[in-house]
This record gives C-alpha cells, structure tokens and sequence, in this order.
C-alpha cells in the first residue's frame, strides 16, 4: 500500500509541475475564451516563475543571476501589449548587467491544432536611454485573441546589492507566482513583504562547494616551474521559495498615486556580509551614506561646481546693485526654462554634461535642474539639489540610489524651502511638475548633510466660477460663464490647453457640460505663470431643464453638478492621493423667466470631515426674479489615510446628493 501511496503523489507532484513549465501548452488552454477568475480581464498570468542565485568565477567572484520563466493567456485585444516585454538594465560600468531572452513562442489554435510562431530576432532589440541605462525589449509575433505566449530571460549582474524585487501582482490575474532565492549564508540580506496578500514561504538550506585552482612559480633547485593546487570551499546555501495563487488583478482606483506602491511583492535589501577568515562587514546604507555617494559622483556634485560656461551670460543677467533675492531667483529661473529644453530623460546623474547640455542648449533633468542650482549658488542664493523619486518610480522606502530618479533645485530661505523645476515650461516657484510631487525627497547641502523635505502641496489651489444663467420658458439656458484657475489648477490647465487645439478644447468642453454650444470663448494669461488663468464664455444649451406638468425643475449647479462618486468600494486598502490640496467655488445668478415663481430651493448645509479634511459649504437666496447659488467644495489635504475611505465615500455622497437636488419652478 505504501509503494502505491507514493506512486500516486509521485504523479501528481509529476502533473502539477508540467502545469509550470514551457513548452506544455494544451488545446483546451488555447480554446480558453475568458478567465475563469475574472470574466472581464483581457490577459491572465499562467504562471510566472523565478529564481535568483548566485554564480562563482574565480576571476569575478560571486554574481547574481536571475532566471524568469512567464505564461501568458490573451483573452482579448486590450491585452496585446503583454505580448512586449521590456527590461531595464545598467551599462554604465565593467562589467554590465546581461540580460538574454529565450524561448520566446507565441501559441494559437489553428483548424484544431496547436501552431508555435518563434521570436525572430527583428522582436528583439535594446534601447539607450543613457549612458547608464538601457531597455532590452521583445515583442512577440503573431499575437491572437486566445494566443497564450510564453518566453524566458536570465539577467546577470555583477551589483549583488541590488536584488531584483519580485511582484506577484500585476494589472491583470496571476494564476501562479513562485520566487526563489538562493543565497550563500556570506551574504544577508533582509527580505519585506509587501502589499495585501501573504505568500507562503518555505525555507532550507544546503551544502553548496566552491573549487579554488591556483598557480604559483616555485623554485626546485636552480629551476623555476608552475606549481597548481586545487582547494574545495564549502557553505551553506539558504534557499527560500515564496508562493502566491490566484492573485487578483490590482484595481487602480481613484486618487491612487502609483498601485505599485501597494503591490503584493517581496524586496531586498543588503544588510551585511560575513566573508570566510573576514569579520562581519555591515552594508546597510543610511540615507546620508546614499546622498554622500551620490553628491560625491562626478556626475552630480563636480557638476554643481562649473561655472564658467555660464558666467558671462549670468553676469549680465543679474548686473545692478538694486536686484533683490527674489528677483534674481525668478531671473535665473525663467533664463534656465527658456534656454534649456528637456529631452524626456530622467534621472539624478548628468549624461553629457552640464557644459555641453548647455551648449546644446538640451539636456536631461539633472542636467538642468543642476545647471540652475550652479547658477544660483553664483548670484549668492543659497540653492542646493533635493533627490526625489517620481510618481511613476514610486515611493522611496529604503536607503538605495536606486530609490531616486530625479533632482529639483531649492533655494533655502529663512527655515522655507522655495521648491525650483526649469525641466517644464509652465513650472514656477513652489509649482513643479506634477510628476515630481511624490511625499518625500532629501535636499543635499554642500557640506554633505541632508534633510528629509516634504514634497506635498500645502497650499489650496482654486477653480472660481462665476455665471449668469437666463432661463427661458422653454427650459432653454444661456449666459455667461468666468473660470479662474490659481496655482496647480492653473498649472494643469495650461499643461492640458498646451497640448490640443482650440477646437479640440471646445468641442470636449461643450461635450463635459451636457452638450451646450460655445461662444465668444477667451482665456488670458495663459503665458504668464505668475498670474491666475481666466476662461471666459457665452453659452447655450437645452439638456439642462426638465419641464414636467408645467414645472421646472434643475440642479442649482446645473451641468458643473457632480454625478459620480470616486469611492464606490467597501473597503479600500491604499492611502487617497489628492494630489494637491483645491477648493471649487461656484457663485451663480439665476434669472427666472417671466411667468415663473419660485416653488421650493434645497436647503442651506455645511459638512465638514474629521480633521478638517474636507468641508462643504452650500448657500442659496433669491429675490423675485433671480436665485443666487454659492457653493464651496474644498479638499484640505493631498493625501488622505485610508482608514477615513468610508467617511469619504459618506462625505462625497453627500455632496453629490445635495449638488443634484432641485430648484423647483413652478408657473403664475
């Protein structure tokens, strides 16, 4: 009975590690139409496997090498892109980080049999992004609804500081997420978990042997000759293997700032080393063990200290005793935005150069944003760079380079930070790129000390309606419409008016106010980025009014009225990103028609959340012949706790439901 039992557990451990492995793929798996887990998802991860170890070379030492095996379900077209794959690795050293893709095969059923299209090696291709970095891409070929498509890639790499982190989640279903590491007990390393979902972990160890060889030249008498010998080292080997199945897609909900902050993954981080015959060397960085590094790079600090290819420009630009602090910041802020342009690259580290991006008058972020530090440090501002990682990079949570991928300037003034971007043209002081407003950086000074420095707006910034609405007895609308937009709301408007035409712009705005038609539209100071944007128009429109037995009835904010609240879930696991703090202010004259009076106005409200999170106020009067209508909705913060979700969603609904109560008209 025994020798049966097992046979059969031999068996199905045999069939449940076919079901992770390439090559094994089946008709009733291509004839899959959609994901059993998640009828709406357009692709579903199979499986994904990993492994990272590490490999010896006496010439090299230890390296670490990674090895990742993906199975890919497409269900529908929305999930073609999984068909690429990018990677990004460093070549700014000797030796670089390798990476090889293999077995790269795209699967479809054809007339009731499986047919394998391989990746031809115009699919494959590397891309610079700089001297340090580069992409190395694939894009697999004849890619179907129903295709299942699977390949392999292996990185080598000589940073065994740097491990890779695992995420089990992505933006589609994952069947079966497996992640093993192999690590030789000379090397710490301490692992997080993160996220929502708990992996299961098995751990081990194992004897593991590393074979020495050396030569040495010894004399035998009066002769000279090679002398090899050969020694076995032997370690332990621990070995952990994290497991997920079924995770769910992540859902990108509203106000989220990057999801994959709160993916369920695991990370590493090199603590320390324990080499044989050696003390133990501890490794963990501190975070001004990482500025130091970084400020120290030619790269980045050296480049802070050139002036002389600016300073003939500058000192014309900044002559007379009379220029105050203020001025010459703003004078060397707006020369630097107006001589340099951004090439779309990121990163803290100069590519070329802040000489020759100078010259070219082009140039990446650290480039610039360096660039107008120098140049501030020359007129006498106390300027210094602050290191941050972008909202696409996510959060930076342990001391690393790697944790920033991106540089502003500062300018310290009496215990205030004025916060500088010259890589964006409609930046200005304390406004910098929305893409740049990711909680915390750290500002380097000189000496080599640094600070944490909180990126978040504090300040509200303001969308003011003001109009006049004339209502005819037909329930037809028409008037005039004055927008002002103040700080970030400006600073998004003119990133989004920058971008498409005018007609474009009117023809979505008519759309987003319940289809009325627009005239004699103007916006000013569209160019002058110290000044609110104003947005004027004239309008009509007939959508807005319903007329049910000879009454009128109409939202008091008519089509600016919010329908929709973004917290529709029961439970929300990630914090609520803002953004930036704002206040909608509404101020509307309503003229009623002749022949009409008043039959019933919602009521007064103001709401308030707890620690002054949110408040709205709503007020209404009238006269014989008109209504006025004010109506505040502010958000105090940028970044809300998750744990105030369900007095948010009660709080938005309140709001909803008191913007979409009706005036009431009613006929003499």
């Amino acid at each position: 009975m025994r020798k049966y039992i097992l046979l059969f557990l031999a068996i199905v451990t045999t069939a449940n590690a076919q079901k992770h492995e390439l090559g094994k793929v089946t008709i009733e798996e291509l004839k899959e139409k959609v994901c059993p887990k998640d009828s709406a998802a357009a692709a579903a991860i199979l499986f994904e496997k990993g492994k990272t170890f590490f490999v010896y070379s006496q010439t090299d030492g230890f390296k670490l090498k990674t090895e990742v095996e993906m199975k890919i379900k497409i269900y529908k077209k929305e999930g073609y892109e999984w068909a690429n794959k990018s990677i990004k690795h460093y070549i700014g050293s000797n030796p670089n980080e390798a990476i090889e893709y293999s077995k790269a095969v795209t699967y479809n059923l054809v007339n009731g049999q499986i047919e394998k299209t391989k990746l031809k090696s115009e699919g494959e291709f590397e891309e610079k992004a700089n001297k340090y970095w580069a992409l190395k891409k694939i894009t697999l070929p004849n890619v179907k609804e129903g295709s299942i498509l699977e390949y392999k890639y292996v990185i080598e790499s000589p940073f065994i500081s740097s491990f890779p982190i695992w995420e089990f989640q992505k933006s589609i279903p994952v069947v079966y997420s497996e992640y093993r590491t192999e690590i030789p007990e000379y090397y710490i390393y301490n692992s997080t978990i993160k996220g929502f979902l708990t992996p299961l972990v098995k751990q081990e160890s194992t004897s593991k042997t590393i074979n020495l060889d050396s030569k040495a030249i010894v004399r035998v008498g009066v002769a000279m000759k090679y002398e090899h010998s050969s020694e076995n080292i032997n370690y332990l080997e621990n070995q952990t293997t994290y497991i997920i199945e079924n995770a769910p897609a992540l859902n990108d909900e509203s106000f989220v700032n990057n999801i994959k902050n709160y993916t369920s993954s695991v990370e590493f981080e090199l603590s320390g080393k324990k080499m044989p015959q050696s003390a133990y060397e501890s490794i963990a960085n501190s975070w001004e063990d990482v500025v130091k590094k970084i400020y120290d790079n030619e790269d980045f600090g050296p480049q802070l200290k050139k002036d002389n290819y600016f300073e003939d420009d500058i000192k014309v630009l900044i002559a007379g005793e009379t220029m105050t602090q203020n001025e010459k910041i703003m004078v060397l802020f707006n020369y630097v935005k107006s001589h340099m342009n951004w090439n779309n690259y990121y990163g803290y580290s100069c590519n070329e150069g802040v000489k020759k991006a100078y010259q070219d008058k082009t140039g990446n972020i650290a480039e610039i944003n360096l660039m107008l530090v120098a140049m501030l440090r020359y007129a006498g501002i106390n300027a210094n760079p602050v290191l941050l990682s972008t909202r696409d990079n996510g959060i930076s949570i342990y001391p690393s380079r790697t944790s920033f991928n991106y540089v502003i300037a500062a300018v310290e003034i009496e215990n205030d930070l004025i916060l500088l971007d010259a890589t964006n043209k409609n930046t200005s002081p304390n406004i910098i790129p929305i893409r740049a407003l990711n909680w915390f950086g750290r500002i380097i000074r000189k000496e080599g000390s640094s600070n944490e420095v909180d990126l978040m707006p504090k300040f509200i910034s303001k969308e003011n309606i003001n109009a006049i609405f004339d209502l005819s007895k037909e329930g037809a609308i028409s008037g005039k419409i004055k927008k002002q937009y103040t700080d970030y709301a400006a600073y998004s408007f003119r990133e989004k008016y920058a971008d498409i035409k005018k007609e474009s712009y009117l023809e979505k705005l008519e759309k987003n106010y319940n289809n009325i038609e627009i005239s004699e539209y103007s916006v000013i100071n569209i160019d002058s980025l110290q000044n609110p944007i104003t947005e004027m128009f004239s309008f009509k429109g007939a959508n807005s009014v319903e007329i049910i037995g000879g009454k009128m009835y109409f939202s008091p904010l008519f089509f600016f009225a919010e329908n929709n609240n973004p917290f529709k879930r029961e439970k929300r696991e990630y914090p609520v990103d803002f953004v930036y703090p704002t206040e909608d202010k509404y101020i509307f004259s309503i003229n009623i028609p002749e022949g009409y009076t008043i039959e019933s106005l919602p009521k007064p409200i103001s709401l308030s959340m707890n620690e002054n999170i949110a408040n709205l106020k709503f007020l209404i009067t009238n006269s014989d012949t008109q209504i006025q209508v004010s109506c505040s909705f502010k958000i105090n913060t940028s970044v809300v706790s998750s744990e105030y979700h369900d007095e948010l969603k009660t709080f938005f609904s309140e709001v909803i439901k008191k913007e979409n109560e009706k005036i009431v008209l009613k006929k003499n």
